[in-house]
């Protein structure tokens, strides 16, 4: 393609314009839609947000209008765009999607119940040219599966009827979450901690102690100690950020959800302490996509923190995830809150040197700062008492599945699966028997009934193949199949690969046709899990064929049904 063109009349070569070309109503559009956020590079999947809200999809011509105002190239902005499952991007001659998507959960908990039955009977039912039904990835409605989201309206123990009755009245926003408000939190002694830190009236070394003789680690499922790792920041040379990993998607996981529900504020002053002790004055929290009403609240509790200097003159900002899994790993979360498509990085360097916008970052989950004012107050021993069989510390599993009675379950560090069960979820659902549980969700590998007695925390359970990661616990019982178990986990993993690297992203999808036989060819899938997980870049494909080895491992005669 020639790069000029001659002007005739003018008798000159005139350069043609680079990408594709913008019109002026498409500009003012995105420039209005915008108008009340800063103008910055690393806002582009908001701005994204705000334009996928308005129009129901992105348009190619709108693309292109956000390129031109950010002064991107117009394949930057579509590749960041098409990256997450939440962003539609079409043709401006094509149809928007119709004005309610409905988005029916297809994780492992949400099969057991049923929902594959109730997608194929919503397809059947809905008139396609108003309504959209796609499958989706776990939403954190694990304890109350099957699951749904109507516009950005979460229903749980769906029917088709429940469905089919929101939908007719149009009821697609979120419900804002109720939980403690600033005022009452005050009430119960709140931020008087955090104010005694600002105040020089607790010592540093002091804080440090403590959380480390606690036991206290990182609760995302890494399991880094929390006090060291704010050691390694608070060496390196400033300025310093905090970022906050509220992106809990790994399937069977809902904790974080609990606590930001019921006690947002005890999470804000463990958040904000932290973020003095590095010194970090800017901190971002990413919240996942599927937590509208929290993340409304948030916004709105983050601005009365502000208006009573509670903040101390620290920035706390609000980043909408768009449906990527991938970005629980804390690099590819970091890329995804400067606007780009959540790749995760090769490290070295780790965050704590070089993390969001280069500099040097301390990233915590949200449970691991929900534990730090109660530390600081009630002391290191009360926090690590409550483990047992030499365990330090509770810890918070999201129990699901074929239990009596599932949800967030805080038990102490080392108790087996088998008290879990029976002394914190009444037991097993009537009628089924216990076979088996992922004690770390979909990455966390599958152990059968016959090792329930192993303790569950940090460390118990490497040995057998399986971690406990962020306690993520999906019970299933002798009326599942433990094949169709494994192809739903890889399917996960197939479709939430980043496609960075070939190991993952070819790997993925090769286990998945693989396993879909009849008959397994094991020998074939060990070696492609062994690739996968020795060349993989992270730990999405370096876990993915966890299930597969426990599969074979541990349940032999009873795969292919």
């Amino acid at each position: 393609m020639l790069d000029n063109f001659q002007d005739k009349k003018k008798n000159k070569f005139i350069p043609y314009p680079k990408g594709r070309e913008t019109d002026d109503k498409s500009i003012a559009e995105i420039k209005q839609l915008i108008s009340k956020l800063p103008l910055s590079r690393d806002l582009l999947i908001e701005y994204f947000h705000l334009i996928q809200d308005k129009y129901r999809g992105i348009q190619k011509k709108h693309l292109a209008a956000i390129s031109s105002i950010l002064k991107i190239p117009f394949s930057e902005a579509y590749e960041v765009a098409t990256f997450y499952a939440h962003f539609d991007v079409i043709d401006d001659d094509n149809i928007l999607p119709p004005e309610i998507t409905i988005r029916v959960c297809d994780s492992l908990t949400c099969e057991l119940k049923g929902a594959q039955k109730i997608l194929k009977d919503l397809e059947n039912q809905c008139d396609s040219s108003k309504v959209r039904i796609i499958r989706a990835p776990c939403m954190g409605l694990c304890d109350v599966a099957p699951a749904c989201e109507v516009g950005h309206n979460h229903l749980t123990n769906i029917t088709v009827k429940k469905v089919l009755q929101t939908v007719n009245e149009k009821h697609t926003h979120p419900k804002i979450v109720n939980g403690i408000l600033y005022e009452e939190y005050l009430k119960h002694g709140g931020y008087k901690t955090l104010i005694s830190c600002y105040e020089n009236k607790i010592s540093l070394d002091d804080i440090l102690t403590k959380l480390n003789d606690s036991g206290l680690k990182g609760m995302g499922g890494a399991g880094f100690p929390a006090g060291q790792k704010w050691k390694f920041v608070r060496f390196e040379d400033g300025p310093r950020l905090m970022t906050i990993n509220g992106d809990e998607g790994e399937p069977g996981t809902f904790k974080d959800k609990l606590y930001l529900e019921k006690d947002m504020h005890r999470f804000f002053e463990g958040m904000l302490i932290a973020a003095w002790a590095v010194e970090a004055k800017e901190i971002y929290i990413y919240m996942r996509d599927e937590y509208p009403g929290i993340r409304l609240k948030m916004i709105s509790e983050l601005e009365k923190l502000k208006q009573n200097n509670i903040l101390n003159g620290t920035k706390v900002f609000v980043r909408r995830g768009a449906g990527a899994y991938i970005c629980g790993e804390e690099s590819a979360m970091i890329e995804s809150i400067e606007g780009k498509r959540g790749l995760p990085r090769h490290r070295p360097p780790f965050v704590s040197k070089v993390g969001l916008f280069g500099k040097p970052t301390l990233n915590h989950n949200i449970e691991t700062v929900f534990w730090v004012r109660e530390i600081l107050e009630k002391g290191s021993k009360w926090f690590s008492s409550q483990g047992i069989r030499g365990r330090k510390g509770p810890h918070s599993f999201s129990v699901s599945g074929r239990v009596r009675n599932p949800g967030v379950k805080l038990a102490p560090a080392g108790i087996t699966m088998n008290e879990l069960i029976k002394d914190y979820c009444g037991g097993m659902d009537e009628g089924h028997s216990f076979y088996g549980y992922l004690p770390g969700g979909a990455s966390g590998g599958i152990l059968p009934a016959s090792m329930a007695d192993i303790p569950l925390d940090f460390g118990t359970l490497e040995e057998h193949g399986c971690f406990i990661g962020s306690g993520a616990i999906v019970v299933f019982s002798d009326k599942d199949d433990i094949t169709k178990v494994v192809i739903n986990l890889l399917k996960f993993f197939e479709d939430e690969s980043c496609g960075q690297c070939t190991p993952c992203r070819v790997g993925t999808e090769k286990a998945v046709k693989l396993l879909e036989k009849n008959d397994w060819n094991k020998d074939l899938l060990k070696e492609l899990v062994s690739i996968m997980g020795d060349a993989s870049i992270c730990g999405l494909g370096q876990a993915a064929g966890n299930p597969i080895t426990c599969a074979i491992n541990y349940f032999g005669e009873d795969l292919n049904g």
